[in-house]
């Protein structure tokens, strides 16, 4: 199993590598391409200017349509032409704003000369002007296609984790259900049966003690399989006193466990009554406390620790064994997860999903270190409670 989600999880990592490394390869692309049409540009605006230097100052009229052709032919770079002085001599393809129009060109040349050094014209001996240009429509729309495409990408990688979840959620909760259903359903067989057979001991010569015993057991039977009914449906919840109810799950596990094991309560002195149903509860409890002792391999000390904050109630399960490194913390809830060479894997995650469809609850792993315990807290809504 956890074979299986190892694989899982490095596919994750896969996805995401894959997904960023088309991104990283499409702005590369995407740069590329800018780069040349930048340098494009400016070769046009060098010709631009040559074309006009001709027109201006040459005495000749030959290839003077080419030369027009070329000066008309720019419909989409922004371009100033400005004297030595740095006044406004012509401007193409600006949209003049406002009414101050050498104002507003003006601005438009110190704009131009932060994103493109200005083109010098020589139109006589010392005598220079300089064209000042703007990239292109198309440039500028080139520009913004990275982000776009990053945005894009990150989007559809949200998406489908986020469906991805969904799913795995989905599927997950239809085997809980229809698993816990089935399990119900093969223990009503049984148990009826036993039932059935305790009353007809009864009128043997049997001795009570056995028949008392038998009885707790079948007892036990019922809760086990009353508490699988419960999962995939909603459960009746009922205002609970979580510390009588430890009490009493410590009460159950004590003579069930390795008498190696010690199990110490630092209850709070107040009542903390929560809203859950007490048999799902206590099945919370038991599986916290199988799972302490597996992990103390059957020898150590289980704490258990009750408060209240901030109309919150908090329990922690404290073991003192082996330890989860800390890049487990979640992955241990999930189901078939397992460090044992036997089981299902199933204990932890049926604990969160127990506690995490009462309203306002959670478990996590409070702290963890290596070869010295672990705590689980348990939080859930406080409820004030009046007899």
């Amino acid at each position: 199993m956890n074979n299986l989600y190892e694989s899982r999880r490095n596919l994750k990592y896969a996805f995401i590598i894959g997904a960023v490394l088309i991104a990283i390869a499409s702005v590369v692309v995407s740069d590329m391409l800018i780069r040349k049409l930048a340098h494009e540009e400016r070769v046009r605006m060098e010709i631009w200017t040559e074309a006009y230097r001709v027109l201006t100052t040459e005495n000749t009229d030959q290839n003077l349509m080419v030369v027009l052709r070329i000066i008309e032919g720019n419909t989409s770079i922004p371009v100033i032409l400005c004297d030595d002085a740095g006044n406004i001599l012509s401007h193409r393809n600006i949209d003049v704003r406002g009414s101050d129009e050498d104002a507003f060109l003006k601005r438009k040349v110190t704009e131009f000369q932060s994103k493109n050094p200005p083109i010098s014209v020589e139109i006589g001996p010392n005598s220079y002007q300089y064209l000042y240009y703007d990239d292109s429509i198309l440039l500028k729309r080139l520009l913004m296609y990275p982000y776009i495409q990053l945005s894009v990408v990150f989007i559809f990688i949200l998406i489908a984790f986020l469906a991805l979840a969904s799913t795995k959620k989905a599927e997950q909760n239809k085997v809980w259900v229809g698993l816990s259903k089935e399990t119900a359903h093969q223990l009503g067989t049984p148990i009826s049966s036993l039932i059935a057979w305790i009353e007809y001991l009864k009128t043997k010569e049997v001795d009570d003690t056995y028949l008392h015993e038998m009885e707790k057991d079948v007892k036990r039977l019922e809760v086990i399989a009353d508490r699988f009914s419960k999962i995939g449906s909603d459960p009746a919840l009922k205002p609970l006193n979580v510390n009588e109810a430890i009490r009493s799950a410590c009460d159950y596990m004590s003579t069930r466990i390795s008498s190696k094991v010690h199990i110490e309560t630092e209850l709070s002195d107040q009542p903390l009554f929560v809203m859950m149903n007490e048999s799902l509860f206590s099945w919370v409890i038991e599986n916290l406390m199988k799972n302490a002792v597996d992990a103390m391999e059957g020898q150590g000390t289980i704490t258990f620790r009750t408060g209240s904050r901030k109309q919150r109630v908090w329990i922690d399960v404290t073991d003192t064994g082996k330890g989860i490194p800390k890049s487990r913390f979640q992955t241990i809830f999930n189901p078939g997860y397992t460090t044992k060479k036997r089981g299902w894997g199933l204990g932890l995650s049926l604990v969160r999903r127990i506690v995490e469809t009462t309203p306002g609850s959670e478990i996590y792993v409070k702290s963890s270190e290596i070869g010295k315990g672990t705590t689980f807290r348990i939080e859930m809504r406080l409820r004030s409670h009046s007899k």
